[in-house]
């Protein structure tokens, strides 16, 4: 009996001890580098939700871009002040091949002269060589007429042309030569000369197919010599004709597919010199080559037939074998800073440095994306020091930015939040459901309480940091009545309990997010019990990222989504609200088809002014705003922490806190990151 009561008493003072003495042991924020000095050699990152597919060419989500923009190049970057600088490029410049056509029976030796006097009396550096002249010339070109039926085969038959090699892209080329005396083809004529079967062609696609001036912009990259994949093959002018057409491929389904549409063709000139021609003009065209380069070596048609014989398919299986399925997609090997290691699905990323990267070494050796879903659990591990960095929820931001152990970076973020509402299917492609659902959230009030002010309201599609983004555009009224007043204007009314009926049916949906973010589980929440009050049934579900992605927003199949876009600075919205990007997983996911839309769209994609592009986004601003595909909510206000012993190490060896880049890109120096085992400010 002694024993036993020793026993009870012996037993919980050793647990105690034991958890005691751990206190000296288990590794702390304060203590992590002197216990394990491994550590000082790697950066931790934390996510949500996984990547999906480790490829440039398919890379839609956050997740992935974070691995990929580490793992590949692209031709270009943006530096810390947001200007375009090279990377797998040393330097490019921008040129234009434009062609006028002439009338039947024109003397096209005058009209050559005429021209090249005309010009070079107006805009005396503008033409780059002489005017040649181009014969008549019948060609078959393929053509993609009607949207979702494919290409068709198309026979033109130009007359002749006069080719102006020129110095620069000149948007108002038409002006010129209309000031030369020399007017253009009608649109009948044009058409005439276009057999395109059975099809009727509008004005614009005899326009397109056939324009009485064509612009042809030209970039010309020069290549670094000294860039290699991370297997040590030497990078080329191939490698980028081969990203392209990748992109390209249909079989792909690339979400970039659309930016890349412009381009006429991409040849190398040389090993290390390239050059791309558009079919028109395109303002973004340089801009689009931040994408990540493929290794051509790996993933040509040799390359992945090779890797399909070796993988035990079916035949079937093994004629289907694309880039899609290539093994390379969980296993990248591009020419960055860093390459890949290791991947467990749901668990981590681990990516070590490149010894021999071309613009020199990362000072760390390891990173480590890890995935946990709860924010608690991220938080707990970056105040333990298991974790370098953290993005802090908007009740901890303001207390985070006063605490003296970390360092907090903040910044409206180039993004919104929004909810976006499918319309391939009632009740959301009735344009007054959508503004009712939008009017009946109180969206300063989700600013205020759930975010605790850490966002700005905003009205529409563009960045708000930007100028594109146009601030006389009014937010849309919190109102109630005016909600309801609207519902019943589309045919709904409250039947005995309170519900939204029509045709017998009660106006309810689901209303889907992501799990792990508190933020979208919150908003979710907020405005399921706002729509309740105008008599609205909203069901609110959570899902997995990977399942969110690949079951709802990649196939459409949802009813609605709290979600969040991070944008460029560009003006470019193709991608995201054109009409023809609504396929699986394509962009336009809400299926927003507007054709006024779409040429402004279109238009902003093809002028160079600056002053008229800001005009032409105000213009899309306000029509997005008014048709409401989205219910815009806020632009996050970022608070992201970092670990105060990660510095920045200078070429003078000489250490200054981590700065952050453009638009608060945190991440824009973490090649020249050190971690020191103690506190430089201490």
């Amino acid at each position: 009996m002694l024993k036993s009561r020793l026993a009870l008493i012996v037993l919980p003072l050793s647990v105690l001890l034991v958890l005691a003495q751990s206190v000296l042991w288990i590794p702390t924020y304060d203590t992590l580098g002197a216990r394990n000095p491994a550590r000082l050699q790697s950066f931790v990152e934390t996510s949500i939700g996984d990547a999906r597919l480790l490829n440039p060419v398919f890379v839609a989500d956050t997740a992935s871009a974070r691995i990929a923009d580490l793992v590949f190049d692209g031709l270009l970057r943006v530096d810390d002040q947001l200007q375009l600088q090279g990377a797998l490029a040393t330097r490019w410049t921008v040129l234009e091949r434009a062609y006028v056509v002439l009338a039947d029976g024109a003397d096209a030796k005058i009209a050559a002269q005429v021209l090249q006097r005309h010009i070079s009396e107006q805009e005396p550096s503008l033409l780059s060589a002489p005017i040649v002249i181009h014969p008549p010339l019948s060609t078959q070109q393929s053509f993609d007429i009607a949207r979702g039926n494919g290409p068709v085969s198309v026979k033109i038959a130009f007359p002749q042309r006069l080719e102006l090699p020129l110095s620069r892209v000149a948007p108002n080329l038409t002006q010129l030569i209309a000031g030369a005396g020399m007017p253009g083809l009608s649109v009948e004529v044009r058409r005439e000369r276009i057999d395109a079967g059975e099809i009727a062609l509008s004005d614009e696609q005899v326009n397109q197919l056939l324009p009485n001036v064509e612009h042809n912009p030209e970039i010309i990259f020069w290549l670094r010599e000294d860039a290699r994949f991370h297997d040590r093959h030497p990078f080329d002018a191939d490698d980028v004709v081969f990203t392209y057409q990748m992109i390209m491929d249909a079989a792909n389904r690339s979400p970039h597919r659309a930016s890349f549409e412009p381009v006429k063709t991409v040849t190398s000139v040389s090993k290390h010199v390239l050059r791309v021609v558009y079919k028109r003009l395109f303002s973004p065209a340089v801009n689009i080559w931040k994408i990540g380069i493929l290794p051509e070596h790996l993933l040509n048609a040799a390359a992945l037939s090779r890797e399909a014989s070796t993988a035990k398919l079916t035949a079937a299986a093994h004629r289907a074998f694309g880039l899609r399925e290539s093994k390379f997609n969980r296993h990248p090997i591009g020419t960055g800073s860093f390459q890949f290691r290791h991947w467990s699905s749901d668990e981590l990323i681990h990516l070590t440095r490149n010894d021999s990267y071309h613009d020199g070494a990362p000072q760390l050796r390891d990173y480590y994306f890890r995935i946990i879903p709860d924010t608690l659990t991220q938080e707990v591990e970056f105040r333990s020091g298991a974790a370098d960095t953290y993005q802090a929820e908007p009740h901890q931001a303001a207390r985070y930015r006063s605490d003296e152990r970390y360092r907090a970076f903040s910044a409206i973020l180039p993004g919104y939040t929004y909810i976006g509402y499918n319309q391939r299917k009632a009740p959301f492609n009735d344009v007054r459901v959508r503004t009712a659902l939008g009017m009946a959230i109180d969206v300063n009030a989700i600013i205020r309480y759930a975010l605790f002010d850490e966002g700005e309201r905003i009205t529409g599609p563009f960045a708000s940091i930007t100028q594109w983004y146009d601030p006389g555009v009014p937010e849309l009224a919190f109102d109630r009545a005016a909600a309801i007043a609207l519902l019943h204007e589309a045919g709904w009314a409250p039947d005995a309990d309170g519900w939204m009926r029509k045709d017998g049916k009660v106006l309810e949906f689901n209303l889907i997010t992501n799990n792990g973010n508190l933020r979208r589980k919150a908003i979710a929440t907020i405005v399921q019990q706002a729509w309740r009050r105008i008599g609205v049934k909203c069901n609110v579900q959570l899902f997995e990222w990977a399942v969110f992605l690949k079951d709802f927003i990649n196939s459409g199949q949802f009813d609605a989504v709290v979600l969040g876009w991070r944008l460029d600075l560009e003006p470019d919205l193709y991608q995201l609200w054109h009409s023809s990007q609504t396929g699986p997983n394509e962009l336009n996911f809400v299926g927003f088809d507007d054709a006024h839309s779409d040429r402004l769209i279109e238009q902003l994609r093809r002028e160079y002014d600056d002053d008229e592009q800001v005009r032409i986004a105000h213009e899309l601003h306000h029509r997005i705003a008014l048709l409401q595909p989205y219910t815009f909510l806020f632009a996050p206000r970022s608070t992201r922490l970092l670990n105060r012993r990660i510095v920045m190490r200078d070429d003078r060896g000489e250490y200054e806190p981590v700065r952050a880049g453009g638009a608060g890109d945190l991440f824009y120096h973490m090649n020249r990151w050190q971690h020191l085992a103690h506190d430089p400010g201490s």
